[in-house]
Formats: structure tokens, sequence, C-alpha cells
């Protein structure tokens, strides 16, 4: 049976905004610059190191959930491989993950403590690493064709696995990206709050504004696992990011050329997410109703918005 891909989700790594450092949604992040004027152990700085850690886990382990993605795609997963499927697509492979792993193993004893994130990403690397073997044999059993040999026999052995592990795994994830969530949006209002006090709300603040009140409507964008939108919270959340737009276009007519080549790409996505609000709530939030189309293009906007927010954050005046 084959599913509808909405979305899935990816993390951004966190910028070093109070180090007055530079900071890619759908695939990983690059690494934010080193921190240049702040101590070693600035609680802001190690909050996002640690953050940056999860990040970098959470993020190069999405090929996992993609895999298993691929496999459901042509699987029956109450039955299992027959062998008699029309096409037999296999899975993904995995990347390599012992590095990220590792990272993320360090932070959990690092300051600051964080009990529920650190607890879940502990969970999710279990649950990555009991899953990982049972995809990567899986996916050379599939490449090899080898079904056409045992008549499917080791493809049944291996859903029966994948059947357990899988949705582990995927609990784990959300769990995990849950957590993460509230941390970082700790973390962005402490960011902008420095920002504010540093330099006041000028470019450079009104850049990181938008891009938080951003994230927090793609947060809520529909996705395979949840297609039904919260309409009150998505529209509320689309509320803020409008208000933080309108600011921002209200200082950059009072300071022109204030933001290099980002001010017109809020505004660009705003109109888009709007209109898909619209086809939303004509669907009652229910994305498999037509809207859920319109999701890749909101997201590779965004994605595009926040390339050009790293040089504005630079560039800014």
């Amino acid at each position: 049976m084959r599913t509808t891909t909405l979305r899935t989700t990816t993390w951004l790594m966190l910028a070093a905004l109070l180090a007055a450092a530079p900071a890619r949604a759908q695939a990983p992040a690059p690494a934010p610059a080193a921190p240049t004027t702040r101590p070693e152990g600035d609680p802001a700085q190690e909050t996002i190191r640690k953050l940056n850690a999860y990040v970098g886990l959470l993020n190069r382990t999405l090929r996992a959930q993609e895999s298993l993605s691929r496999y459901q795609s042509w699987v029956n997963m109450k039955t299992g491989p027959t062998g008699r499927e029309r096409t037999i697509y296999g899975l993904y492979g995995l990347h390599d993950v012992r590095g990220e792993i590792a990272k993320a193993e360090a932070a959990t004893a690092q300051p600051p403590a964080m009990p529920d994130l650190d607890g879940a990403m502990t969970r999710y690397i279990a649950a990555y690493q009991a899953l990982a073997p049972t995809v990567t044999e899986a996916e050379g059993y599939y490449e090899r064709q080898d079904y056409r040999a045992d008549k499917m026999a080791q493809g049944k052995a291996l859903h029966a696995k994948l059947a357990v592990a899988g949705p582990a795994f995927l609990a784990a994830r959300a769990e995990a990206d849950a957590a993460l969530r509230v941390e970082k949006e700790k973390s962005d209002a402490l960011e902008l709050a420095a920002l504010e006090a540093r330099e006041g709300r000028k470019a450079r603040w009104h850049v990181a504004n938008v891009m938080t009140a951003c994230r927090k409507v793609m947060d809520l964008l529909p996705t395979d696992a949840k297609p039904v939108v919260d309409m009150a919270a998505f529209d509320a959340a689309l509320g803020r990011y409008a208000v933080a737009v309108k600011d921002m276009d209200g200082y950059s007519a009072a300071n022109p050329n204030s933001f290099h080549v980002f001010e017109s790409r809020p505004r660009a996505l705003l109109g888009k997410l709007r209109e898909f609000d619209d086809k939303l709530a004509k669907a009652r939030g229910d994305a498999r109703r037509g809207a859920g189309r319109d999701v890749t293009w909101i997201v590779n906007d965004y994605n595009m918005m926040v390339s050009t927010a790293q040089t504005a954050k630079t560039f800014s005046r």
C-alpha cells in the first residue's frame, strides 16, 4: 500500500547569535560558526553546542525514517512481503552516523541539563541502533534481489523484525522531536532577548524574529503521521508570523537596503502560507484532501529563506 509523503521533520542548527556569528531544513544543516567573543563556559554557547549535537544526529538519521517510508510504500505492513507485489522497491541504505551518535551520547551528560530531551535522545539512539542493522540487511537483500532465489523467505523474516523495530524507532523519534522543539523554543526566546538587549530591534533582530515565528508555522505543517492540521494552532502561529513580517517590512521601509537579499522572501512565503491556509480551512485541516500537494513547495521556499537568512544575519545593518 502506498503512502502520500507530506513532510518529514528536519532541524536547523542553531546560530551563535550571541557571538555575533552567522548562523538548511530538509537535509543536514551546516555547523555553526565557532564562538569568537564569548567564554568557553557561556551558558548560551553550551546550549547551542548541546542542541546542535542532537540536531546533527536527528538530521543524519532521518534517512532511517525515509527508508521505512519507502518500505511501507510497497509492503502490506500487516501481512508482510509476498514476492507477488507489482513493484518491489526495497529500502534506502543508511548513512554512517557513528560520529553523530558519539557526539549526541556525550551531549546527554553535558550542561545544561535537559532531563526530558536528554532522556528522549538516549532512547532514540537505542531505538535507532536496534533498527539500523535490520534496515541494512534488508536493503542488501532487496538490492541483490535475493527474494527471487528464496521465494521471499528472508524477506518475511526481515519483515517480522522491521514490523517491531520500525514503529519503535518512529515513536522514539517523535518523542525526541517534541522534546527538542520545547528546548529550541526556550533557546530562541533567550537568543532573541539577548540580541535585542545588545543591538536593539534592528535588522538582525528582525531576521531572527521572522525566522523564529516562521519555524513555529513550519512545525505545524501536515506530515504522514499527522495529516490533519490543528487549524486553531496553525492560524495563531500564522498570525504571529504575519505580524513579524509586517514589522520587518516597516523597518525595511524606514531603513532601505537593511536586509541584503532576504527582505522579499518572508512576505512571499507568507502569501503562499495564507493560500495554503485557505485550502486547509476548506478541507477542515485534512491535507490529504488536496492541500498536501502544496507542502513541498512551501518547504522548498522555506529552505531558500533559511539560506538567505544566514547571509542576512551576517550582512544586515
